[in-house]
């Protein structure tokens, strides 16, 4: 990837916008993750970094990412029919109830923090409207902000990995210098993981995600849960 250069405002925005304090309800989500532990496809610290590997290169993230930069590019321009047209297309890719409500919910909550934060971009999070997808917001925020948006694509990688690395903490459970240890491991994957999704065409998004969505429909029917994904 090419230098990425930011001024301070700008790196202190985009650790604002990727930071775990975001009320955006992220670590309510284990996307998949409570069911894999349940039935011990996902055990340990191996297990999980494998989990999250394959995701990275095959997964539905790569998707939400990849929309995530086309959102980016055309709040930038005010684009509002395409930022309309990627938020329904992403609706239709998700591929069960929890993980489209669990990306409806973050948006919503974002797209609200957004205007209460920046009132001048209210118009155009009025004009995307409800319900709008995580990744859409994440882009709008981030044209607002003029974040770089390979720093962008990045912080929205490690915030995706960092979430469920919490998730894998408490449900398999692992010590916290073992999430730690798996987020470092993962930097190599998250920047080949950008660099791919950066330079992914329209007619090239596509994912391999059957694991995640079977994980995903068991969830709703888990004796007991502790995640809403």
């Amino acid at each position: 990837m090419d230098n990425i250069m930011l001024t301070d405002s700008h790196f202190l925005s985009i650790l604002q916008l990727a930071s775990p304090a975001l009320p955006v309800g992220a670590y309510s989500y284990s996307e998949g993750l409570e069911t894999l532990v349940e039935n011990g496809a996902i055990a340990n610290q191996k297990s999980l970094k494998h989990w999250l590997a394959a995701e990275l290169h095959y997964g539905a993230i790569r998707l939400e990412a990849a929309v995530m930069v086309r959102a980016a590019e055309s709040a930038k321009l005010g684009d509002v029919e395409t930022l309309c047209r990627w938020n329904m297309w992403l609706s239709a890719a998700r591929e069960t109830q929890e993980l489209r409500a669990s990306s409806w919910q973050m948006g919503r909550s974002l797209m609200q923090l957004l205007g209460k934060l920046q009132p001048e971009i209210i118009p155009l999070v009025n004009a995307v409207g409800n319900p709008c997808n995580y990744a859409i917001a994440f882009g709008i925020a981030s044209a607002h902000w003029q974040i770089n948006i390979k720093a962008a694509l990045l912080a929205y990688l490690h915030s995706w990995a960092s979430n469920l690395i919490t998730a894998g903490i408490k449900l398999i459970p692992l010590g916290q210098t073992a999430g730690q240890e798996l987020l470092l491991e993962l930097q190599p994957l998250l920047s080949a993981a950008a660099l791919e999704v950066i330079n992914l065409e329209d007619d090239e998004l596509s994912c391999c995600s059957w694991g995640l969505s079977l994980a995903s429909m068991q969830h709703e029917t888990q004796y007991t849960r502790l995640f809403r994904s």
